[in-house]
């Protein structure tokens, strides 16, 4: 006789099927996935700190996760925007410069700092013998920017100065892009430029206290002059166009990796930080529009 408990069973087996060759089709479909860092660290720093990511998403998935190496951030937007890049780590504005011109992605997991909090900084650094003490003492100096699309090393400065009075171009000497966070310092230190945007997250954690740990650079040799106002913390997103079950995959392995393979997170934080938690594209439309207007005061320049 066919009771109740047997029909409970059948379904959750056909469910348990259905899912399993859900799972087998986008493992098919999808041998190989690509996961890419935008560039704020040199390219050995970035392999080091995200490549046990990458392996343990492989596990997690069952299916190859490959790390990309990026030269600039507008190679991680291309990517991604052409289909090439299945995953990747963000700065705030270089995931907004993707939405705008039009990347098919969903940002699903933020990072979160030590303390709980889910923002950081811009902040100028200058040398700490100098006398500076305010933007308004480098005019007719050199600035080193990091990239175009970087958030805390351009957009914000920019939106910043412009805020100011100061258009970058005209007020400093020379304003150069280094390509990433650490070069700007490396600039400040090496004296191409007299003053460098950086990301900031609090007194226990920055870039600069990241290259003090790996032996690039002193912080006790850099003040801050000029610090922004909280910016939202970097997204994790991937394609839109990816199967759901597969996000579901990826946000799920994402979101525990910090459990499940803590040598792995840690090794991206070294300690400073907490697990990712969920986000989606809500949290980033100040930035879209912090961009926008960025352009705004770039086409009224032309």
């Amino acid at each position: 006789m066919i009771n109740r408990r047997m029909i409970l069973a059948a379904a959750a087996g056909l469910a348990f099927s259905a899912s399993a060759a859900s799972a087998q089709d986008w493992k098919a479909k999808y041998p190989e996935l690509v996961f890419a860092k935008v560039p704020d660290e040199n390219a050995s720093g970035t392999t080091n700190r995200w490549t046990p990511l990458a392996e343990y998403l492989s596990r997690e998935l069952g299916t190859k996760v490959t790390l990309r190496i990026a030269n600039d951030y507008a190679a991680v937007i291309e990517g991604q925007r052409a289909g090439n890049i299945h995953i990747a780590m963000y700065g705030p504005a270089s995931y907004a410069r993707a939405y705008i011109i039009g990347a098919k992605v969903e940002p699903f997991a933020i990072e979160v700092n030590g303390d709980g909090t889910k923002g950081y900084y811009s902040v100028l650094y200058v040398k700490s013998d100098s006398s500076y003490k305010d933007i308004k003492d480098l005019k007719g100096k050199n600035l080193c920017l990091v990239d175009p699309n970087s958030t805390s090393g351009n957009n914000v400065p920019r939106f910043a100065m412009d805020k100011m009075g100061i258009d970058p171009e005209k007020f400093f000497s020379k304003v150069v892009y280094s390509g990433s966070h650490e070069n700007a310092v490396i600039g400040l230190a090496q004296g191409t430029c007299d003053a460098a945007f950086n990301w900031w997250n609090d007194e226990k954690e920055s870039n600069l206290l990241r290259m003090e740990r790996k032996g690039m650079a002193k912080a006790a040799d850099f003040k801050i002059i000029l610090k922004s106002e909280q910016i939202v913390n970097s997204p994790m997103a991937y394609l839109g166009s990816l199967p759901a079950d597969l996000k579901a995959a990826i946000k799920k392995a994402v979101l525990e990796v910090a459990v499940k393979d803590k040598a792995a997170f840690d090794k991206i934080y070294e300690g400073k930080q907490l697990p990712f938690v969920e986000v989606d594209h809500k949290a980033y439309e100040p930035v879209v529009d912090l961009i926008k207007f960025v352009d705004s005061i770039r086409k009224h320049k032309s």
